[in-house]
């Protein structure tokens, strides 16, 4: 499988990075508004061909899947682009900035016979298959914590008076869709769709969130999801339930290991990932999709990414969170 990147941030160098381990996919090209800002990556991986046209990229006949890191904002636009050009797309979470947008897109590449994912890594972890092995042992569960905070250095430029596109509603940006959604897609890959969504934030005067809670309701349990760009903090997963509690180290975006820890017992340990890079095992799930014609299996993904961007979506309902794109959706 040969991909081309749109994006030249610390995302893509990491990609890049994992894909040099596996022997199906392999970067043969680039794209970049300025050439000069793609040429260290591309150098740093042998990567042959740099574009600064996306329609030349798109008809590139060489190219089967394009990759998109790219504002959040411009994922939709991209993967449509990409999917009408006859391309398999892999899109960075969050998947687009509305549910509508997703819909459409999800119903294009099933018209067209084409491939496409959202780039969240956490679902592909074997620590998550561990996770979904151990859950029966703690018995009804009661309550879920996840708290995943990070302080942006762009927080610094959002208190400077400037609009990084992270801190930005024109650029679909926030706390909800760039951190806490790895939370989100944790919980929602183990138990599904909540009955009720809510979402309180800590608001910019421009309307974004910064950080916030946010609460998911199901039949026997509670789930709080705390998501933080201005903060940091102890990341970590723990879910509770009647005989013990399960924790994953860590928090939801990387889930190092896990500890369970039934009644009196002494805790237990586990961890079945020996790759340093995590995004080595969701490119390797992409791979072997693809090598696999499995379109059944990419549809039950983008059936989980689209109940994702749903929750999202009442989330910032919710909150009064608006983007530009809920104009156009």
């Amino acid at each position: 499988m040969n991909i081309a990147t749109i994006g030249t941030g610390s995302i893509v160098d990491a990609v890049l990075a994992a894909i040099g381990q596996l022997e199906n996919v392999t970067c043969t090209a680039m794209y970049s508004r300025k050439k000069e800002t793609a040429q260290p990556l591309a150098s740093k991986y042998g990567v042959g061909t740099i574009y600064t046209d996306l329609d030349t990229l798109f008809s590139d006949p060489d190219i089967d899947l394009i990759y998109i890191a790219s504002p959040n904002s411009l994922h939709y636009e991209q993967s449509n682009q990409a999917l009408q050009s006859g391309k398999h797309v892999v899109c960075e979470k969050p998947f687009t900035s509305t549910p509508q947008e997703a819909e459409k897109l999800i119903s294009l590449a099933k018209e067209k016979n084409l491939l496409l994912f959202e780039a969240i890594s956490n679902i592909h972890l074997p620590n998550m298959k561990l996770v979904q092995e151990q859950l029966p042992k703690l018995g009804p569960i009661k309550m879920i914590q996840c708290n995943y905070s990070q302080y942006s250095r762009k927080y610094n430029d959002l208190l400077a008076g400037e609009t990084p596109n992270v801190f930005n509603p024109e650029f679909s940006g926030g706390a909800l869709m760039d951190i806490n959604i790895y939370n989100l897609h944790l919980v929602m890959n183990l138990f599904g769709s909540p009955d009720t969504v809510s979402y309180t934030a800590n608001q910019h005067p421009n309307g974004i969130d910064t950080s916030g809670v946010l609460v998911l309701q199901y039949p026997e349990f509670i789930a709080e999801c705390v998501g933080a760009k201005d903060t940091t903090g102890m990341n970590f997963v723990l879910i509770q339930g009647e005989k013990g509690y399960l924790q994953i180290v860590g928090g939801a975006n990387g889930c190092k290991e896990i500890v369970l820890r039934l009644g009196q017992e002494p805790a237990e340990t586990f961890n079945a990932q020996t790759e340093a890079n995590w995004l080595f095992y969701e490119w390797e799930a992409f791979g072997n999709i693809y090598a696999n014609k499995d379109r059944n299996r990419c549809y039950e993904l983008l059936d989980h990414s689209l109940s994702v961007m749903n929750v999202l979506g009442k989330a910032r309902r919710e909150a009064g969170i608006v983007f530009a794109a809920d104009q156009r959706s």
